[in-house]
Parts: structure tokens; C-alpha cells; sequence
């Protein structure tokens, strides 16, 4: 399929001054076109071979369904040799305190350790391959939980149709008494929202951005917390005391049961999701990915399904309470595979903007995706693609699509249409994507919608309500480096769009727009190097990108230039420094310092996390000197 004009824009970017006389694409070394975020499709296809290994998606898992993907159940509970075991018992019994057995026991006698059978505890574990799709319970999550039902969330609300577990454990923890106790009510009094919903979904966020027992320290940064973490930034030191007055840890062993029970019934559906989505898109997980998805099994959580995903972590957190909540799985699941590919090819997506401009009047169109085009797109193509996998007849497809088309997803109808085209081809959606993109008539779908009426507001969605059971959507988060702020983001994309029309200073304009509120935001530099080459200033450009990977300075005959004063940042966001290190090989190539180009390019390819395309460029330039 052919690139847009704006696309084809990129290919004829050359500096007109300066040492440097790069291109800053050559359709032959793909610098953009095949080979970067800012650039077209990809030229990858799979061979027969790959392809029916990605259509099946993982080696065999058991005799019974020999192309499923085994999905690592991670219990906590690791079962001892018996000598072991013995010996951990006997020493146990030498530091277990008077409080522990009290709680014990005292569990026991309000009955909630009934809702499992007791005779043995721990299920025997066999080793799995290591993954990065896996089904879990998780001690702070479970801790936090606890802290909630003790300071008195949902103290009033009926235990009908609650799990076991919540139900029995609710009035134990309700009983529960000391400093620490008192302090977590306080405090959770202090912070609490008028929404159940929303106070519930903001501990849920801080418990899986904490790392684990006793002391619950977060494994993100500070400025990469999410807002919800932020409020109750302060805790995970409340948090920590009250785990170790309350003796959970104990607690935790206890009810493990109850949670290996939950993964075991869990582990067949998303098993069959997992390789029904991973066979359609044609895609294979790679166990050495950093990006994981996990399941996290919560009883004490109740029935609403929470989808919570930062940088490349993406977690579901179930209840457990009645069927599967299957639609809900795959629907978070295919976003984990699909959310990278808007923000990979952004010119690309950035095309069908004007669509978005239409969807914005639809009253019940969510308001998070009013102001970030990828993550409205990425929306629409998960619902799409979930149509194409379920077994609907033609008239229960278009009753979907208009039900989504009047809710806003005004994209919907033409990506169900054009994912028959990608149903017929090779390439796995990573490598189609952009021509994917580009089957999409804007013109002809503005003109369409002209005649489509949205439904009205929803009254209780406007208000923030949400039924029990209904699934907490998830809010787009950025990769590293990219400001989680609709307005700086919204400048980042309209640079990008200006460079692809090769409208220099409109693309300076809007990068330095973001550098006045983040001074050492990497992808504004590096939208600013590009505007240089654009300009061809080939010595600016070079200088930049010198910044962007670390070095004071390319050469120390270059004048002096702005400092950017992000090399530290700059390894925060893979993208910016795999291709800067790839501008910059080709800029010493051109200049004849093929060595120092080099280097360069195996710098590329040791970014750890850089995208695919970024390690080909350099393997490609690596190849030609050969």
C-alpha cells in the first residue's frame, strides 16, 4: 500500500549546511520510513515457518491442548521437602509470638478460614517456565485490603454476593486493635471519597505500584507515580505498621488456599485468551520482554474489575467472585498487546486525527480520550478486533458497531472493515499496522459521520458512578519519558505533525511549547534535532543529538549550543537515545569516521528496551560495513 503524503514528507529532509549531509531518510537504510518511531510502516514480513509459530503462540503446555501458552501460576506458598518442612515448623515455634497464635485463633473462631478445607493447607507446586504473563496473588495488595475493611470501608454494605473469604474476614478485621489500626483509620477517614469506587480504586493503584512486605517502598520514582498514588503518597509507612502489629503475613499464609484455588480456576480461560489473541494479531511473546501482564487474584476487592497498567505493566485485578469476567480479560489483554502500536508509529496514527475532532461531540464518549488521539485510536482497535474474535452474526456485528459508533468509537466501522484485509495477510500486526492505518479513508469517513447522531449523555456514567462489577477502565499511561499531561503531549504530537509537513518552525514551535514546562524533556530535544536536519543545520543537529546520548560534545571543533541538559533523562525513554545514537552513526559516516559511526550503532543496539526498529537500523548500517 502506498504512504500518505504526509508521510512521503519525511524522505526529502537533507541538511543544506554544515559538515552533515544526511538524509534524514533513505528509503534504502529506512533511517524513518522503516527503522523508526517517527517513520512508516515496517518491511518485515514472517515466513511461513514464524507464521504458524505465531498463530499458535507458545510451545506446547499439556497433552490436552498441545499450542497453548503455558501461563505461570505464581503462588506464594512454595511446598518444602518433608525433612524441611519439619524443620521449618520446629523452628517456627521458637519465634512465633502470643499475638500471631491469638490472631490465629481467633481467626478461627469467627469461621472465616471455613470457606476452604483445611487439611493440608498448600498445594503442591510443579516448576513453569519463566513468563511474563502470569496469575498471582500479591501480600500488599491483600495487607492494603485488609487496612481498608479495618478502617471500616464498606463497614455498611451488605455481604450478600461477596466472596467467602471478604465476607467472614470483614467483621475479624473490623475487631482489630492498636496504634498502628488506629492510625489507619484515621487516616483512611481523612482521605476517603465520596465514591466507594474511587477510594477503592486509588489503594488498588497504590498497592500495585508498592513493592513487597514488610516495608512496601514504591518501585517507581516520584514524578512517574500515578495522580490516585500521589494523594496517599504517604501510606506505605502506615501501611508497614500495620502489617507488622497485626501479624498479616501470617494471615496471608493462611489463606492461601483460597487463592490457589482462584488461579487454578482462572489459569484455563485466560490461558485459551491469551493464544486465541496472541493467534489472531499473529504475535509472539517474548519471554526476555520486559512488558508483563498479570492477572492478580483479590478476593477481598469485590466484584468490580480493576485494569490498571504503568510503563509496560499491565495488571487485572479479579475478585474472584461468580463467572470469569472473560470479556473484561481480553478486552485488558489485547490492549497490553496493542497499546505500543499507536505511540510506535504516531505519524502515522496522527493522519486520522480529524476524526477524533468529530468523536468529541458524542456525550458519552469518556472524557480521558477527548484529549489524547493514540489512546482514543488504540480504544477503537481493541473493540474492533474484539468483534472479529467473538462469534457474532453480520446483524449482531452491526448492532455493536452502531451501539459503539453512537457512544463515540467512530472508528470502530472502518477498523472491523480493514482487519479482513490483515486477516489475509502475512505480516504479524506489529509489522501491518501502519498500512492498517492507512486503509482508512478519512475524508470519506468525515463525510459519513456527518449523518450519525450520538446518544445522549448516560446520566449515572456522567456522574462517575459505576455498577458492581463493571470494569475500571484503565487510564493511558506514557512510556518513559513522555509527560503523563494531555497538553504536553498533544504539543509533542502536533510537532511531530509538523515535521512530517516539513514545517519547521510550526514543529519548533510546539517542542519548545513543551520545553517551557519541562525543561529536559528528552522527545522535545529530540523533535528539536530533527527540526534542525529539517532546516539543514546539520552541526545543530548533531550537537542535539551528542546531548541526547550523554556526550558533552560530538566534536570539540562544534560551536557551542544550547545545552539540553537531559543526558540522564534521556535513558528514561529508550526510543530517544537508540535512534539519537543512530543519527548520530549516520552522521559520522557521512563524515567519514566510519569507526566512531560504529560505535554509535552498537550503542543503539545495547539501549536496553529501545524498539525493534531502532536495533535494525543499526544492525543494517552495521551489516553494510562489512
Amino acid at each position: 500500500m502506498q504512504a500518505t503524503a504526509l508521510e512521503t514528507a519525511f524522505t526529502s529532509l537533507t541538511p543544506r549546511d554544515g559538515p552533515c549531509k544526511l538524509d534524514v531518510v533513505d528509503p534504502q537504510a529506512g533511517l524513518i520510513r522503516e527503522e523508526t518511531e517517527w517513520g512508516g510502516s515496517q518491511a518485515a514480513h514472517l515466513l511461513g515457518h514464524d507464521l504458524r509459530k505465531a498463530a499458535c503462540g507458545f510451545p506446547e503446555a499439556s497433552k490436552q491442548s498441545a499450542e497453548r501458552p503455558k501461563i505461570r501460576s505464581r503462588q506464594t506458598i512454595r511446598l518444602l521437602s518433608v525433612a524441611a518442612a519439619l524443620a521449618a515448623v520446629f523452628c517456627s515455634t521458637k519465634w512465633v509470638s502470643a499475638r500471631a497464635d491469638s490472631t490465629a485463633r481467633e481467626a478461627h473462631s469467627n469461621g472465616w478460614m471455613h470457606a476452604v478445607p483445611q487439611a493440608h493447607g498448600a498445594q503442591v507446586r510443579t516448576p513453569v517456565p519463566v513468563t511474563n504473563i502470569t496469575v498471582d496473588g500479591r501480600e500488599a495488595l491483600f495487607t492494603t485490603m485488609c487496612a481498608l475493611h479495618a478502617a471500616g470501608f464498606e463497614a455498611d454494605v451488605s455481604t450478600a454476593g461477596w466472596h467467602p473469604l471478604r465476607a467472614r474476614l470483614r467483621g475479624f478485621l473490623q475487631k482489630q486493635e492498636g496504634p498502628a489500626v488506629d492510625a489507619i483509620r484515621a487516616y483512611f477517614k481523612q482521605h476517603q471519597l465520596a465514591d466507594p469506587g474511587a477510594t477503592l480504586s486509588r489503594y488498588i493503584w497504590f498497592a500495585v505500584v508498592v513493592g513487597p512486605a514488610p516495608k512496601f517502598a514504591y518501585i517507581l520514582r516520584h514524578d512517574d507515580l500515578p495522580p490516585e498514588v500521589l494523594a496517599i503518597e504517604d501510606f506505605n509507612d502506615l501501611l508497614a505498621n500495620y502489617y507488622a502489629e497485626q501479624h498479616i503475613g501470617e494471615l496471608w499464609q493462611n489463606v492461601q488456599p483460597v487463592y490457589n484455588q482462584e488461579i487454578a480456576m482462572l489459569h484455563e480461560p485466560i490461558t485459551e485468551i491469551v493464544t486465541q489473541a496472541t493467534g489472531y494479531l499473529r504475535e509472539m511473546i517474548q519471554p526476555s520482554s520486559p512488558r508483563t501482564f498479570t492477572a492478580l487474584v483479590e478476593p477481598m476487592v469485590g466484584r468490580k474489575t480493576n485494569v490498571l497498567n504503568f510503563t509496560d505493566h499491565y495488571s487485572i485485578v479479579l475478585g474472584g467472585v461468580g463467572d470469569v469476567p472473560r470479556d473484561e480479560i481480553r478486552h485488558a489483554f489485547l490492549h497490553f498487546m496493542l497499546d505500543p502500536l499507536a505511540l510506535r508509529y504516531p505519524h502515522v496514527v496522527v493522519v486520522k486525527r480529524p476524526l477524533l475532532d468529530i468523536a468529541v461531540h458524542a456525550p458519552r464518549l469518556p472524557v480521558e480520550f477527548k484529549d489524547d488521539f493514540p489512546s482514543f485510536f488504540t480504544e477503537c482497535l481493541v473493540r474492533a478486533v474484539e468483534l472479529r474474535l467473538q462469534r457474532l452474526s453480520p446483524g449482531q456485528i452491526e448492532s455493536r458497531i452502531n451501539r459503539e459508533e453512537a457512544g463515540g468509537f467512530v472508528l470502530v466501522r472502518p477498523l472491523v472493515r480493514v482487519l479482513s484485509n490483515f486477516e489475509k495477510a502475512e505480516p504479524a500486526m506489529q509489522y501491518y499496522f501502519p498500512d492498517l492505518v492507512r486503509a482508512i479513508d478519512t475524508g470519506a469517513e468525515a463525510k459519513r459521520l456527518e449523518s450519525v447522531k450520538f446518544a445522549e449523555a448516560d446520566t449515572a456514567s456522567s456522574e462517575g458512578a459505576q455498577p458492581e462489577g463493571e470494569p475500571v477502565k484503565p487510564r493511558p499511561v506514557f512510556p518513559a519519558g513522555v509527560p503523563n499531561d494531555p497538553e504536553a503531549l498533544a504539543a509533542l504530537t502536533e510537532g511531530e505533525r509538523q515535521i512530517a509537513l516539513k514545517n519547521a518552525s510550526a514543529a519548533s514551535a510546539a517542542f519548545q511549547k513543551v520545553l517551557l514546562k519541562y525543561p529536559s524533556q528528552p522527545r522535545a530535544w529530540y523533535g528539536l534535532a530533527l527540526v534542525a536536519l529539517l532546516e539543514g543545520n546539520g552541526t545543530k543537529a548533531k550537537q542535539l543529538f551528542a546531548h541526547l546520548v550523554g556526550q558533552a560534545s560530538a566534536s570539540s571543533d562544534d560551536p557551542p549550543a544550547q545545552e539540553p541538559g537531559v543526558g540522564p533523562m534521556a535513558t528514561k525513554d529508550p526510543l530517544v537515545l537508540a535512534m539519537s545514537h543512530v543519527y548520530l552513526g549516520r552522521i559520522y559516516d557521512d563524515e567519514g569516521e566510519h569507526d566512531r559511526a560504529a560505535g554509535e550503532y552498537r550503542a543503539a543496539m545495547g539501549v536496553e528496551g529501545a524498539p525493534e526498529s531502532a536495533r535494525q537500523a543499526a544492525q543494517r548500517a552495521l551489516d553494510r560495513k562489512k
